[in-house]
C-alpha cells in the first residue's frame, strides 16, 4: 500500500481545526438559550459541512477518533509484538488485532468476560500446571487465510525464543511445551503451576495479540519486521495513513462476518480514523465543528468548555464529573526504604495532612473520583470491594498513643462536590448516592494533630522553625516525583499534596521529570516519593492478581537494583505473601478471590506502602453529531477511552444518528 501525500495542515484544514478560529472564541461565551442551541445542532459548523474526510471518504460513514499518542514515529511501523511500538493506538490494536479473551473494565457488552478468538474460558488441569484453549472456527485474516492453531503457537514460540518481542520472558518463564491435538486446540505445558497464566492473553488495555503466522515465518528478522501493510484478523483494514505519523484511516472488511466482533453485529461506521488533534483547545474547537468524534482525553477546562457550549458532546457522566475513571490508582508511591518512609506512623502521618478536597480541586476541578483504599473505584469495584469494606472503615483504627484513633472520613466526597459546585453551580450533582458514585466513597481525615502525634510517636520532632526532622536530628526532606503538564492533572495533584506537606512542616518539594528520567528513578529506587501508579486492576473483574504477583517478597529488589514488575515502593510483609500465594492458588473465578482481595485492601490501610488518592478520570467526550449510542455510566457496556483494545465493541452498538 502506498498511502498518499496528505500534508497535516490540509488535514487539520480538512477537518476544520485550521480555520475554526472563530469556533474557539465562540467556545469561551455562556451557552445560549432553547433557541440558539436547536440551531446549533441543525446547522452545519465549521466543518461538519464537509462531505468527505478524505477523498472518496464520506463523512456521514466516518468515526474520527483521537490517538493520544499524537504524531507517530515512524508512521509505518506496525509491529505490535516489538516493544514501544507508537503505532497501537492508531486503530491497530482496536481494530485490526485480535486476542484470546478480553475482559472489559465496565460492565461489557454480554457481560464482562468475553471469549473472543478462543471458543470458550481456558481448561486447566487440577494443578494448575496445563492450560488448554478451544479456538473458534471460521475466523479468517484479511488476506483471506484461516486463524488456526498454527497461529497460537506460533505467536508464543517465535516470542520464547526471541529475545527483543513483547512476551520473550513471560512465555520463556512458564511455557515448557505445546502441543496441537487438532487445528483448533492448543494444549500448554506449563513449568509451574500458574492460575493466572491466561492473563498474558486476555485484553485488559492490550495483551498478547495473535501473530500471523503466514506472513511473520517468511521474515529473516521478526524484530525488525515492520508488519506494513498489516494483515487485520479484526474487522477492519488499514485503508491509508499519512506518512508524517499524524492521522490513520481504517475500512470495514468486506468479509467482516468472518471475524470474532460479527457475532455482535456489523461494525456501524464504514470507515474510521484516528487522529493527531492537538492540544485541548484544538480539541475543543474540532468537537465544537463536529469533525473529532471521539476525545480521548482533555483538560478539566476544555471538558467544562465542551459541556457548557456544545449541546451534542457527552462525557461518560451526563453532568459532573464527566470523566471515565479507569480502573488505575494515581497515589503518593513512598520509598519504603528511605529514612523516616520506612515507618508505618511517618507515611500514615503523610496521609492525614493531605487535605483531599484541595487536591481534588487542584487536579479536576472536582472532578476526581476519590479512593480511601488500595484499588480504583471503578467498573464493578464498588460492589466487589468499597460497598463490602464501608463498616470495616468505619471502625478502622490506628494506635496514636495508645489511643484508638479512626481516621476515615465518610463525606469526603460531599465536601468535594459542596466546594466544586461553587464554581459550577448546578452542574454538580447534590443527590448523595450520585455523587458518591461520581465523585467516590469517603477518604482518610484531614486532620494535622493525628499527624502530628503520629509523627512524635515515630520518634520525629520539630525544629526551631517548625520543620520535621527524623529521629536521628536530619532533616526530613521528600522530593515528590511527578510528570509535567503532559498530563496536568497529575502535576497539579502533587503540587497541592507537596504544598499540603509543607504546610505540616515537611521539607517537601516538586521533582518534575520527564517520562523516561521519572521511570528510571522509580525502578532503581532513586526517589523519597512519586505521584503515579502502581496498581491497575481488570476494572470488570474483581481478581487483583494482575498486580499483586509483583508485590510478592520472591520478586522484591533493594534499592539500586531495578525493581521488578510493580513494587518499586519495594514493600515486603509476610501476610502479602501469604494473600498472593492464596489467590494464585485458586481458579479465576472463585469468589473466595474476592474474600482475600478484602485482606489485601485491610493490609494496605494498616501498612500504608502508599497513599491511594483516586482514579485516574479520563475526560473522553464523544459527539453524539454524527453517531449515537456511545457507552456512558448509563449504558457501560464498554470503555470509551479511544486508545483501548476493548472499545471495539463500541463499533457494533454506535449508529449513525439522523441529521435534523
Amino acid at each position: 500500500m502506498q498511502p498518499y501525500k496528505y500534508s497535516r495542515r490540509a488535514f487539520l484544514a480538512q477537518l476544520g481545526l485550521v480555520t475554526a478560529g472563530g469556533v474557539l472564541a465562540a467556545c469561551a461565551q455562556p451557552a445560549a438559550g432553547p433557541a440558539a442551541t436547536t440551531g446549533q445542532q441543525a446547522a452545519p459548523a465549521a466543518g461538519a459541512g464537509a462531505a468527505e474526510v478524505a477523498p472518496g471518504v464520506p463523512r456521514t460513514e466516518t468515526l474520527i477518533l483521537e490517538n493520544p499518542t499524537g504524531r507517530v514515529v515512524p508512521a509505518d511501523d506496525f509491529n505490535r509484538w516489538r516493544p514501544g511500538i507508537q503505532s497501537a493506538s492508531t486503530g491497530l490494536q482496536q481494530l485490526a488485532l485480535d486476542a484470546l479473551w478480553y475482559i472489559d473494565p465496565d460492565a461489557g457488552i454480554d457481560g464482562v468476560w468475553d471469549n473472543s478468538l478462543a471458543a470458550e474460558k481456558p481448561i486447566y488441569n487440577e494443578d494448575f500446571t496445563q492450560m488448554t484453549v478451544k479456538l473458534r472456527q471460521g475466523i479468517y485474516w484479511s488476506d483471506g487465510v484461516e486463524f488456526t492453531a498454527d497461529d497460537l503457537i506460533y505467536t508464543v514460540d517465535i516470542q520464547k525464543n526471541t529475545p527483543g518481542l513483547a512476551y520473550s520472558g513471560q512465555f520463556a518463564k512458564y511455557v515448557d511445551h505445546m502441543e496441537k491435538p487438532d487445528d483448533y486446540t492448543v494444549v500448554f505445558h506449563l513449568t509451574e503451576p500458574n492460575s493466572r497464566f491466561h492473563g498474558l492473553f486476555t485484553v485488559r488495555w492490550s495483551a498478547c495479540f495473535m501473530m500471523p503466522k503466514h506472513i511473520f515465518e517468511q521474515q529473516e528478522d521478526v524484530v525488525a519486521f515492520t508488519f506494513n501493510p498489516p494483515v487485520s484478523l479484526g474487522p477492519y483494514v488499514l485503508k491509508d495513513f499519512d506518512p508524517n505519523g499524524n492521522w490513520y484511516l481504517w475500512e470495514r472488511r468486506e468479509d467482516w462476518e468472518r471475524t470474532t466482533l460479527a457475532r455482535f453485529g456489523m461494525p456501524a461506521p464504514k470507515y474510521a480514523m484516528y487522529v493527531a488533534p492537538g492540544p485541548s483547545d484544538k480539541k475543543v474547537m474540532g468537537q465544537t465543528s463536529h469533525d473529532l468524534d471521539v476525545i480521548h482525553d482533555i483538560a478539566p477546562e476544555g471538558m467544562i468548555t465542551l459541556a457548557r457550549t456544545n449541546p451534542t458532546s457527552r462525557g461518560w457522566f451526563k453532568s459532573f464529573p464527566w470523566a471515565h475513571p479507569d480502573p488505575t490508582l494515581p497515589s503518593v508511591i513512598y520509598n519504603n526504604e528511605k529514612p523516616g518512609l520506612n515507618n508505618r506512623d511517618v507515611r500514615w502521618a503523610l496521609t492525614l495532612a493531605i487535605d483531599i478536597v484541595r487536591v481534588a480541586m487542584a487536579s479536576y476541578r472536582g472532578a476526581a473520583t476519590i479512593s480511601a483504599i488500595h484499588v480504583p473505584p471503578t467498573g464493578l469495584y464498588p460492589q466487589y470491594y468499597f460497598d463490602p469494606l464501608q463498616d470495616w472503615l468505619h471502625d478502622f483504627t490506628l494506635d496514636i498513643g495508645g489511643e484508638a484513633y479512626k481516621p476515615y472520613d465518610p463525606d469526603a466526597s460531599l465536601r468535594i462536590a459542596d466546594e466544586a459546585r461553587k464554581a459550577l453551580g448546578d452542574m454538580v450533582p447534590t443527590d448523595v448516592n450520585e455523587i458518591r458514585k461520581a465523585i467516590g466513597y469517603g477518604w482518610w481525615k484531614y486532620d494535622l494533630d493525628a499527624a502530628e502525634r503520629l509523627m512524635l510517636q515515630a520518634g520525629c520532632s520539630r525544629d526551631a522553625n517548625g520543620m520535621w526532622l527524623l529521629p536521628n536530628g536530619e532533616p526530613f526532606k521528600i522530593a515528590l516525583l511527578a510528570e509535567g503538564e503532559t498530563r496536568p492533572v497529575m502535576n497539579r495533584g502533587a503540587a497541592m499534596i507537596v504544598e499540603n506537606w509543607k504546610e505540616f512542616g515537611i521539607d517537601a518539594s516538586l521533582d518534575v521529570r520527564d517520562n523516561a528520567s521519572r521511570a528510571r528513578l522509580a525502578l532503581l529506587g532513586e526517589f523519597d516519593a512519586e505521584f503515579g501508579w502502581t496498581i491497575e486492576t481488570w476494572g470488570g473483574h474483581p481478581d487483583l492478581f494482575f498486580f499483586l504477583e509483583s508485590w510478592h517478597s520472591d520478586f522484591y529488589r533493594p534499592t539500586g537494583e531495578n525493581a521488578v514488575g510493580r513494587n518499586r515502593m519495594r514493600w515486603k510483609h509476610p501476610e502479602l505473601d501469604r494473600i498472593i500465594e492464596a489467590i494464585q492458588r485458586l481458579d479465576f473465578d472463585d469468589p473466595k478471590g474476592i474474600e482475600l482481595g478484602q485482606e489485601f485492601i485491610k493490609l494496605a490501610a494498616h501498612e500504608m506502602p502508599i497513599t491511594p488518592i483516586m482514579s485516574y478520570n479520563v475526560f473522553s467526550v464523544c459527539d453524539e453529531y454524527y453517531w449515537e449510542g456511545f457507552p456512558t455510566a448509563e449504558n457501560p457496556y464498554t470503555n470509551p477511552v479511544a486508545n483501548w483494545a476493548n472499545t471495539k465493541y463500541m463499533f457494533v452498538k454506535i449508529r449513525p444518528k439522523q441529521q435534523a
